[in-house]
């Protein structure tokens, strides 16, 4: 396949190339997204829920919740890939059938998250920046190849590596050093996912902790796009068989607010400004939001208008890669019984058909019910 490997060497066989591109153009499938269920806890841990926060974080209720989401009826009409945690990917569900198997059956691809996360400690010589410690450094390339080949055995045909950035314009955060570092990292993880047949997702998050304005972190989500393509160059990753999972533009959450139509105008001016049209994807994570907005619906409204604003005119997918922003509702209508199982999964189901129709640009603003910000489910906005 000389042509296909254009100015790479050939370094990557015929065979593994096309099965990489043909897994990327699955995941980036019309209308479909990924589902993040790759958290080392309980996701009810994450769901700011008091109730939903009692459900004991044990690896039988975590079976019980994965498996719940895996197997909803339906849910590869608008969910192409599922994230997992290492826990997940060798887990059973409690009639003893493997999870990998569930999401496959249900017409989803498996994944694995691979990153091992990064020390609060930082790296030495950096500033303390808005999450409270210095800027960090990933970790868990040491046993990689292994692991990815062990998740490629078990049935995972993509992988996921974050990669954190604090903003502080004050600070000059981030520094060109955690930008190397960062880009670096994820360029190395790409190239080792590929030689053991995985599409990466590359995922050099911004976080949104801080009070800068939108600008800024268009200023410097640029700058971390740019120098992480050309580290994908650098280490000959195949562009057809990657995936970008990046931040939306936006304000600090302690910073002036943005709206949706300024949100969805910077993030994509930055993306056709840095991302490459050979990638066949951009997977957005949903990101924190403030306390008096609701994650699920904010999420979801900024891709619409997205896809909405900038229809015909992006040379990728836009989608999602969400967790908190698809399984809110969804914890909060289980509550760890398992007489709410079904409702649970309509809750799921009907969170990721409305950002499914995001993808089109086609969701109405309070037409799928949330949790919300109070935790309420019954005074939500728009009927499951």
């Amino acid at each position: 396949m000389p042509l296909a490997h254009g100015g790479l060497p050939s370094i990557l066989p015929a065979d593994v190339m096309a099965e990489l591109k043909e897994t990327a153009t699955k995941l980036c499938a019309p209308g479909k997204g990924f589902l993040a269920a790759d958290e080392s806890a309980g996701p009810w841990l994450r769901a700011g829920h008091a109730e939903a926060a009692k459900i004991p974080d044990v690896i039988e209720n975590r079976a019980a919740y994965r498996s719940l989401c895996f197997s909803t009826p339906g849910l590869s009409e608008h969910i192409s890939g599922v994230i997992l945690h290492w826990e997940t990917l060798f887990q059973d569900d409690g009639l003893g059938k493997a999870m990998v198997d569930i999401i496959q059956g249900n017409g989803m691809i498996a994944g694995i998250k691979v990153d091992k996360g990064y020390n609060k400690k930082g790296m030495w010589g950096t500033l303390v920046g808005p999450l409270g410690h210095p800027e960090v450094a990933t970790v868990g390339l040491d046993d990689l190849q292994d692991r990815c080949k062990k998740a490629y055995e078990k049935g995972a045909r993509f992988a996921k590596w974050r990669n954190v950035l604090q903003l502080d314009p004050a600070k000059g955060l981030p520094s060109d050093l955690a930008i190397a570092d960062t880009v670096h990292t994820l360029a190395r993880y790409a190239s080792i996912c590929q030689s053991e047949g995985l599409v990466p997702i590359v995922e050099p998050e911004i976080v949104p902790n801080g009070n800068h304005d939108i600008f800024y972190c268009a200023q410097m989500t640029e700058k971390v796009l740019a120098a992480q393509f050309k580290a994908l160059a650098d280490h000959h990753i195949y562009l057809e068989g990657a995936v970008l999972k990046p931040n939306m533009v936006k304000n600090g959450l302690a910073g002036p607010k943005a709206y949706p139509e300024t949100i969805a105008t910077l993030t994509c001016q930055t993306l056709l400004r840095t991302v490459p049209p050979a990638v066949p994807g951009i997977f957005f994570l949903s990101g924190e939001t403030a306390l008096n907005e609701d994650n699920e619906e904010e999420a979801t409204i900024n891709l619409s208008t997205m896809n909405k604003l900038f229809s015909g005119k992006l040379p990728w997918h836009l989608s999602f890669s969400y967790g908190k922003a698809l399984q809110k509702t969804c914890v909060v209508t289980w509550l760890g019984k398992d007489e709410n199982k079904e409702a649970a999964q309509k809750a799921l189901l009907n969170r990721a058909k409305a950002n499914s129709q995001a993808v089109f640009g086609k969701y109405q603003k309070g037409s799928c019910a949330s949790v919300g910000t109070d935790g309420n489910v019954m005074q939500a906005a728009g009927p499951y």
